[in-house]
C-alpha cells in the first residue's frame, strides 16, 4: 500500500492535470451544485485515490477512459472502497463530455436512493 504522503502528493497532482472529462463533471458538481451535495475531488481513500467522493453520501464517482475496460486493478480497487462503506458509479468519459445531463441524473439518483 503507498504511504499516505505519497498519496497525497499524487492527489494534488491529478487535481492540477484533470482529464477534460473529469474537468466536466468537476464543474458539475463542486460548489454544491448537484442537488446541495458535497463532493471533493482526487481524495485519497484507503490507499487509493477516488475521483470524486460524496463523502456524506457514501458515494465514488469515477470518470474512465479506454485504460478501464475489463481492468482487473479496478476490481480489487472497487472491492477496498466498498468495504470501506462506499458505493462505486463509473462513467465512461465519453458519456461525461456527451451526456451530462443523463450522467448528473443517475448520480442524483443514486444520491436521492432512487437507483
Amino acid at each position: 500500500m503507498p504511504h499516505p504522503a505519497e498519496l497525497t502528493r499524487r492527489a494534488r497532482s491529478l487535481r492540477r492535470e484533470m482529464t477534460e472529462a473529469e474537468r466536466r463533471l468537476w464543474s458539475l458538481l463542486r460548489g454544491r451544485r448537484l442537488g446541495g451535495y458535497k463532493f471533493v475531488r482526487q481524495v485519497p481513500i484507503g490507499g487509493f485515490i477516488a475521483d470524486f467522493c460524496c463523502r456524506d453520501a457514501g458515494l465514488i464517482i469515477e470518470a474512465d477512459g479506454s485504460q478501464h475496460a475489463q481492468s482487473a486493478r479496478d476490481v480489487i480497487r472497487d472491492g477496498a472502497l466498498r468495504r470501506a462503506g462506499y458505493r462505486i458509479l463509473r462513467f465512461w468519459n465519453n458519456d461525461i463530455l456527451l451526456r451530462p445531463r443523463i450522467v448528473t441524473e443517475a448520480i442524483l439518483a443514486h444520491l436521492e436512493g432512487r437507483a
